[in-house]
């Protein structure tokens, strides 16, 4: 049975591909999730299927009668935008190209994205290596009414990664724009448990709220369209990805109960990524 969120919002999950594509509809069913993200092929690879999977009519079809919507695709691992390195640069532009152009036939929304790293580059070096990656991503698949938003999602600001706050996250955003990338092609998600660990709390009332309106002042509270719900188990501020079960961690019960139900956050869709999804 399905779990019912106010004002229509959604509550999904990340879910693996080992039943194949309609198994993985069907899980989302079993478990209650009116959402789904998945990987569109192996996400430690560079290489793609060349041919779309067999089960990919019969998975659409059950998406519309489970009413499972929206389809979030979680780009691969390997992404990294804003690095240095010419060829894994352009591997990554390649990778991520392939990834949009696939989701409208996977019924997918979105398309979630790391922002990476500039490891031992500056800043601002970073910012142009992601945003004009992105630019070329985006002119490279066309636009429509199918295309996916290529969704960025924040850093947890370990290794050098980019966009650990709203201010970074602004400054990439305005980097695609720069390079002639059309940014109301562009989303936003915040994973929760990143925010914890780049020292951005959201356990109390007055610190999401703080946190909504410099989203909301920068950058438009409607680019927001994802969260990836995870409870952390590293340290406010450690700089460390810690994925714990929804309550079980630092952020806590209260802080999650909040995030779901606040009201600045109706049309704003959530994904679990907690450990074991598949088995527990």
């Amino acid at each position: 049975m399905a779990r019912t969120l106010p004002d229509g919002r959604r509550l999904g999950a990340h879910l693996p591909l080992m039943r194949g594509l309609v198994g993985a509809v069907e899980r989302a069913s079993e478990i209650g999730a009116q959402a789904l993200q998945i990987f569109a092929d192996n996400p430690a690879a560079w290489r793609r299927k060349s041919e779309p999977a067999a089960d990919l009519p019969a998975y659409r079809e059950r998406l519309t009668e489970l009413d499972i919507a929206p389809v979030a695709i979680h780009a691969a691992y390997l992404i990294n935008l804003a690095g240095p390195g010419d060829d894994f640069w352009s591997r990554s532009i390649d990778i991520l190209t392939h990834e949009l152009t696939v989701a409208p036939s996977l019924g997918a929304r979105f398309v979630n994205v790391h922002t990476g790293s500039r490891k031992l580059t500056g800043l601002d070096v970073g910012l142009k290596r992601i945003g004009e990656a992105a630019a070329r991503v985006l002119g490279a698949v066309e636009a429509g009414p199918d295309a996916a938003l290529l969704v960025l999602e924040n850093s947890v600001g370990s290794g050098g990664g980019i966009g650990q706050n709203p201010e970074e996250l602004q400054r990439i955003v305005e980097s695609i724009g720069a390079h002639g990338g059309d940014t109301s092609r562009v989303g936003l998600c915040l994973d929760t448990a990143h925010l914890w660990g780049a020292g951005i709390s959201i356990a109390d009332a007055e610190s999401l709220d703080r946190l909504l309106d410099e989203v909301d002042s920068r950058l438009g509270l409607d680019s927001l369209v994802m969260f990836h719900l995870n409870d952390s188990k590293a340290e406010l501020g450690s700089k460390l990805d810690r994925h714990e079960h929804l309550g079980a961690g630092r952020i806590g019960v209260e802080g999650f109960r909040r995030l779901l139900t606040h009201p600045r956050l109706a049309h704003v869709t959530y994904y679990l990524e907690t450990p074991g999804m598949n088995e527990d």
